[in-house]
């Protein structure tokens, strides 16, 4: 999937030159944490966040330095914060560094950006006009549409067993050696041995999500890789059926 088969199309946005209030009545009444600000041509000058309003000398939240940090921060820094904490206008309390995104960006690079720049939003913008957003509520809802969607028919137990391998195979945690599969009247069978304690969950998670399946019959042996040494015996609890 894209940007544009999972962005709001309907965007809240605001002026540069609007105020302060207006910018926090337009985030409570429309239930959203932050806007694009735009000039008069609609282009897009910067993001104002509910993170760009934490430190407020309304509430007292203004960040105190310490004096020796001040001055090496220099005035200009201290300035800038001022702004921060006192400023009542869009275009003083934004962040200027925008982060766009084309309506061909895949989800993954999206996702991708909003981790390493530690944002929630990106705006989409097309010809350099401001065409949607894409937030992590709308990734969200994405992910609930997909999990809704009419699931793929069943096969039998051979073909549950080649569907397990097939999705072992695309993985490189899988153990390549020690591991039976078998399947019995929708139950995954798994014997074998493992080396770490987080192989046996991916396992059962990867055979859970395998259409038809009804359970999995946990038998592995979890063995210290270095030592050789058994730390948990073979699992004997009941085959529980999947979460669908």
């Amino acid at each position: 999937m894209n940007a544009s088969d999972v962005m709001t199309r309907k965007i809240v946005m605001i002026d540069g030159g609007a105020s302060l209030r207006e910018a926090i009545r337009l985030m409570l009444d429309n239930n959203i944490s932050g806007l694009p600000v735009v000039d008069a041509a609609g282009k897009v000058e910067g993001i104002l966040t509910e993170g760009d309003l934490l430190r407020r000398a309304e509430i007292a939240t203004e960040r105190k330095h310490w004096p020796w940090l001040d001055f090496l921060l220099g005035p200009g820094r201290m300035a800038s914060d001022y702004v921060k904490t006192h400023g009542r206008v869009c275009h003083e309390l934004m962040s200027r560094d925008v982060v766009s995104v084309e309506p061909e960006a895949p989800l993954a690079d999206i996702v991708d950006l909003m981790e390493r720049r530690r944002i929630k939003r990106v705006p989409v913008i097309e010809n350099g006009a401001l065409v949607g957003m894409v937030s992590r509520v709308d990734l969200l809802a994405a992910l609930a549409r997909t999990l809704d969607a009419p699931q793929p028919v069943a096969g039998g137990d051979d073909a549950i067993r080649e569907q397990v391998l097939a999705e072992l195979d695309k993985v490189e945690w899988a153990p390549r050696s020690g591991l039976t599969i078998t399947v019995n009247a929708g139950i995954v069978e798994l014997d074998g041995v493992v080396l770490d304690e987080h192989e046996r969950e991916a396992l059962r998670v990867a055979a859970e999500n395998v259409p038809g399946v009804k359970g999995v019959a946990d038998r592995l042996v979890w063995v210290e890789p270095v030592s050789g040494t058994v730390i948990e015996g073979a699992n004997e609890n009941a085959a529980k059926p999947p979460v669908r």
